[in-house]
């Protein structure tokens, strides 16, 4: 990968997000909720996705791939908008572009636990996330002296691409991966994959209003915008920033989609080359 140092890291520049398709669009709305005047770029890698049942050097490739491109669209920080992106490559981001501020997700566990009433937390996320150094290293971290239970969650990532919000199949999925963690008398559930606070209502049905639901969108802003401040980097401008979509798939078929679950009118364009 080249590792030139971004064409422009000045306030004007914009943010890019991106994820192996829509679920970093939740991550995005928190962050354009907080940091209203920056220009932001969002980036769906639906030519790969899912990401969850990928190799590790697959992931790690095309997130050095998409990174190379949002460079030359001159991006002052790059968020990895996606669980298993983070685990499996922003240690190498990291390297490869020492200079540029990264922002990655990780499952919010310490959060869990510190609202856990049980000391029981469950935390569902892909196989990828599940399955990654990173992730051990969380549970190590702050996992002692609660019980912590994990599923995969194989088909979920799919079906919010499909726009299946809340169809049977998407309950009947929910319910088989929820149903061990809810037997074990979890109290706190961890959202560990950006596509699953799309389903927050059909997992509200299943778990009901008592459970915590951790979702890490609203952390990832505030590190956002604590990056830019540390670097100076922060918008100066009045008004609110541009936002432009893409895709490394043929945007046509992902417009609807896009729209709704953004909930206001936009263009999904390609990806440069």
């Amino acid at each position: 990968m080249d590792t030139h140092p971004p064409l422009s890291t000045g306030p004007t520049a914009p943010i890019a997000l991106f994820d192996s398709g829509v679920g970093g669009l939740s991550v995005l709305r928190h962050v354009r909720q907080r940091l209203p005047r920056e220009r932001l770029l969002y980036v769906a890698d639906t030519a790969y996705m899912p990401y969850g049942e990928k190799s590790t050097a697959l992931i790690r490739a095309r997130v050095l791939w998409l990174a190379q491109r949002l460079l030359a669209m001159e991006a002052k920080l790059l968020v990895l908008a996606c669980n298993t992106a983070t685990a499996a490559a922003v240690r190498e981001l990291r390297e490869a572009l020492p200079t540029l501020p990264v922002v990655g997700m990780e499952p919010g566990l310490k959060p869990a636990i510190d609202v856990s009433r049980s000391r029981r937390v469950g935390i569902i996320a892909t196989e990828g996330t599940l399955r990654s150094e990173k992730f051990r290293l969380l549970l190590a971290r702050y996992g002692a002296g609660a019980e912590v239970l994990t599923r995969a969650c194989p088909g979920l990532v799919e079906q919010v691409e499909q726009g299946a919000l809340s169809d049977g199949a998407s309950e009947v999925l929910l319910r088989r991966y929820l149903a061990p963690l809810q037997q074990a008398g979890v109290d706190t559930l961890v959202l560990g994959c950006t596509h699953y606070p799309f389903l927050i209502p059909l997992i509200r049905r299943i778990v009901g209003e008592e459970m915590a639901v951790i979702d890490t969108g609203e952390a990832v802003a505030r590190q956002v915008q604590s990056q830019l401040q540390q670097h100076g980097i922060a918008s100066l401008a009045e008004g609110v920033g541009a936002l432009r979509f893409y895709t490394t798939a043929d945007p046509e078929p992902q417009q609807a989609l896009f729209r709704r679950l953004w909930g206001e009118p936009l263009t999904l364009e390609r990806l440069p080359p």
